[in-house]
C-alpha cells in the first residue's frame, strides 16, 4: 500500500465533539493523507468511538484509530503518534483545533516544493472569546533557516503550539525519548533536534485555527503519571503556569547538555521580550494575585532581564488584559506579522 504524503496526527483526550469537527474540517485530496488518532485512555473513550463511527459513514479518508492502554500524557501521546504514522511529513493538530478551509492542499503543495526542509514553522489563526481572530505570523514572507543553535533558539517559543506543527517523520523518529515526559513540550524537543542538523522553513500559509483551551481554564493536562506532579487538571493555577514555563528551560538545558550549546541563555531573553502571554493568562485573577505571580516569573525564572517584561506587567496592572489584548491584536493586524523585538 502506498504511503501517504502527510499524516494528520491527533492526540485525543476527552473531546469527542471537537474531534468530530476537526476531522470534518479536513478537505484535501484523500490520496495524499491519512488521519491518525491516538486516544489517551480518557473517560469519554466510548463517545470518541461513536464520533468516529459517525465520521466513517461519510468520510473518504483513511482514518487509523489507536487506543492507549494507559494514559501516556501529552508528550507520550505525541511520541506514540510519531511511531504510528506512515506519512513523509507529520502535521499535528490538537483535538479541539480546526483546519482553515482549503488550506491543506496549499500546504501540501508547499511541502512538495520544500521536501529537503525537515521542519516547517507554520502560521496559524486563533479565535478570541470576543469573536476576533488573531493571526500568528512570524515573518513578512516565507523564509528558509539554516541548521544550528541560532535557528533552534529562535524557533523554540514559536513552535510550542501543536496546531499545524509539521515535521519530517523519519527525522523525528531518530530522537525518540521519554526523558522530557511531563513538560508538555515534546514537540519543541523534536523541532530542536531536527533543526540542529537540518534546514527548516517558515511557511506563510495559515493552516489551522488554534483553540487555546488554557484561556478558558479547561486544559486537558495533569492526568498521566508524568504530569500529575506538575499540573492540576482542568484549571490554570499559578503553579500550573509557573511549572509549564519552567519546562521551557528544562527542555532547553537538556538540549544544551546534548549539544554543548547555550539555548537556555538565548531563550530567557526571547521569553522576556515576548512575555505578554505568560503574564496575561493570570491577570484575570486580580491585581494582587497577578503581582505575586509576575514576581515569581521575574525572580524564579529570570523574566525581568528586559524592559518589555515590565512594560507588559504594569500595562496589565493599570488597564487590564482585555484592553491590552486589543492593543496587541491591533499592532499585529496592522503590521501583518508579530514584530521583531
Amino acid at each position: 500500500m502506498k504511503s501517504p504524503f502527510i499524516s494528520i496526527c491527533i492526540p485525543s483526550y476527552n473531546r469527542p465533539e471537537q474531534l468530530h469537527k476537526l476531522i470534518m474540517s479536513v478537505d484535501c485530496d484523500p490520496s495524499e493523507v491519512e488521519i491518525v488518532i491516538s486516544e489517551d485512555n480518557a473517560p469519554k473513550r466510548l463517545q470518541v468511538r461513536k464520533a468516529l463511527d459517525k465520521v466513517h459513514q461519510s468520510s473518504n479518508y483513511n482514518i487509523r484509530y489507536h487506543e492507549n492502554e494507559v494514559n501516556l500524557g501529552f508528550d507520550g501521546n505525541i511520541r506514540n503518534l510519531v511511531s504510528l504514522a506512515r506519512g513523509k511529513f507529520l502535521i499535528f493538530m490538537g483535538d479541539d483545533d480546526l483546519f482553515i478551509p482549503k488550506s491543506i492542499n496549499q500546504f501540501i503543495s508547499f511541502l512538495k516544493q520544500n521536501t529537503e526542509k525537515k521542519y516547517i514553522l507554520r502560521s496559524y489563526l486563533s479565535k478570541h472569546e470576543n469573536g476576533k481572530t488573531e493571526e500568528f505570523r512570524y515573518m513578512k514572507k516565507t523564509t528558509t533557516f539554516q541548521s544550528g543553535e541560532n535557528t533552534v533558539s529562535w524557533l523554540f517559543k514559536r513552535s510550542v503550539s501543536i496546531a499545524g506543527f509539521t515535521i519530517n517523520r523519519k527525522e523525528a523518529l531518530k530522537y525518540s525519548t521519554d526523558d522530557l515526559d511531563g513538560t508538555l513540550l515534546y514537540q519543541v524537543y523534536l523541532m530542536s533536534q531536527v533543526c540542529m542538523h537540518n534546514k527548516s522553513i517558515y511557511c506563510d500559509i495559515p493552516v489551522a485555527y488554534a483553540v487555546q483551551s488554557f484561556r478558558d481554564n479547561k486544559p486537558m493536562f495533569g492526568f498521566s503519571e508524568a504530569e500529575k506532579s506538575r499540573y492540576t487538571p482542568g484549571s490554570v493555577t499559578q503553579e500550573n503556569s509557573i511549572n509549564f514555563t519552567a519546562s521551557y528551560f528544562e527542555v532547553a538545558r537538556y538540549l544544551d547538555q546534548l549539544h554543548n550549546t547555550h539555548i537556555a541563555d538565548s531563550l530567557i531573553v526571547d521569553l522576556s521580550k515576548y512575555s505578554y502571554p505568560f503574564l496575561s493568562i493570570q491577570r484575570k485573577n486580580g491585581v494582587f494575585s497577578f503581582l505575586k505571580y509576575s514576581k515569581r516569573l521575574e525572580k524564579e525564572l529570570g523574566f525581568g532581564c528586559t524592559f518589555y517584561f515590565y512594560m507588559y506587567k504594569w500595562s496589565l496592572v493599570l488597564v487590564g488584559e482585555k484592553l491590552c489584548d486589543r492593543v496587541i491584536l491591533l499592532i499585529k493586524n496592522t503590521m501583518g506579522y508579530t514584530p521583531r523585538l
